[in-house]
């Protein structure tokens, strides 16, 4: 077999296998790591931060060589967080003088393609703003305990999971809004300026403290988003061997 890019393997491990696509500096990756899982994360970007096996590549070419050289079956699941400024509301909106309200491309399509190539269980996450997945599960900070809100939005594919209640938030978020500031229980896991946390304070609310870059913290998944993902796909997988 020839393939585009290098695969390192996992030696002498039992887990499963996931592969994390668009990984950029982990946060999912640790949360599926702590559910039971080995991880490799794909990314465009040089990610010397990500935790795992690293590959640096375009996510879906290198899905795509996986699925044609049947080397998709070493894994049992993907996840997967393809860039979401097309269609983010934060993004459009308030992020527009940092360069990001212009065109971007979407490859929520594409990526949910491959995905179905794959014939894996899989998932696919995206912010508040994205209509075009749908919204199987919706994780908050609140639901674990956590300093942001930042929800998120999962389509879940060839598998499901029950949705967990969504308690009310305490409060609002911590910074300024139209002039004003307001004080709260959460900070903004978003851009630089109108109050935004430190970088120390902001790894203590995402729960991330392999990472002290901005830019990396406010792009990522809190690990509990996806270890709580990852311990409902295996406690589901373990029930059906079980019956």
């Amino acid at each position: 077999m020839t393939h585009l890019f290098p695969i390192q393997r996992v030696h002498g491990s039992t887990r499963p296998l996931l592969l994390d696509l668009f990984c950029c500096a982990g946060g999912a990756g640790i949360g599926y790591q702590r559910a039971g899982f080995d991880v490799v994360g794909v990314d465009i970007a040089p990610r010397p931060n990500y935790p795992f096996t690293f590959v640096q590549a375009d996510a879906l070419d290198f899905l795509t060589d996986l699925i044609t050289t049947g080397e998709i079956e070493r894994f049992a699941f993907v996840h997967s967080s393809p860039p979401c400024q097309a269609g983010c509301a934060l993004t459009v909106g308030t992020n527009r003088a940092m360069g990001w309200g212009g065109t971007h491309v979407d490859l929520v399509a594409p990526t949910r393609a491959l995905l179905e190539a794959s014939g894996l269980p899989h998932v696919i996450e995206q912010p508040n703003g994205r209509a075009e997945i749908r919204k199987d599960l919706t994780l908050c900070g609140e639901m674990f305990g956590l300093g942001v809100l930042r929800h998120r939005n999962f389509e879940l594919g060839r598998w499901n999971a029950a949705r967990p209640v969504h308690p009310k938030h305490r409060g609002r978020v911590r910074g300024w809004r139209h002039g004003e500031f307001f004080d709260g229980p959460y900070v903004a896991a978003y851009g630089n300026g109108g109050g935004k946390p430190s970088i120390p304070e902001l790894q203590a609310a995402m729960g991330i403290d392999w990472t002290n870059v901005r830019e990396e913290l406010t792009e990522a998944i809190p690990p509990a988003y996806s270890q709580w993902i990852g311990a409902a796909f295996l406690t589901q997988v373990r029930a059906e061997v079980a019956v």
